[in-house]
């Protein structure tokens, strides 16, 4: 067997291998990346009223939005009111744990808001959040 001089046994032990280090910091990334929540928008700028007794939803949502001229977003698209309903009904088979949020602009027409909310429960929904912002 060979022996090793003193300084190439002293440059071994000093040696670290990263190698597991890496891999536990990829792990704890792909962790993250699968563990986390993302917000989901509907796709429009809103501006939202305030309340105080504004709470955060867990849930996948439904997001349907109202602009303040009265166009109305589901699905980061625009889309008559007289297709709400059909659209909501489309989501919900897809998602059927999610809740519906309806984000309606602070100067929205809220005739407009009951219509939309009215068509969003004649699909089947039967609890429809509208959403603020909590100051």
């Amino acid at each position: 067997m060979r022996r090793f001089k003193n300084n190439e046994l002293n440059e071994e032990e000093n040696a670290i291998d990263l190698t597991p280090m890496l891999d536990v910091v990829f792990i704890m990334l792909i962790f993250f990346i699968v563990t986390s929540s993302f917000v989901k928008e509907s796709g429009i700028e809103i501006n939202r009223p305030d309340a105080k007794s504004a709470a955060v939803v867990k849930k996948g949502n439904i997001l349907v939005g109202i602009q303040k001229d009265g166009a109305i977003w589901i699905d980061k698209r625009i889309v008559d009111l007289r297709s709400v309903r059909a659209n909501i009904e489309r989501l919900h088979a897809e998602m059927p744990q999610s809740n519906v949020v309806v984000q309606a602009d602070t100067n929205a027409k809220t005739g407009l808001l009951i219509k939309v909310i009215d068509q969003i429960k004649l699909a089947g929904i039967k609890a429809v959040s509208v959403s603020a912002s909590g100051k």
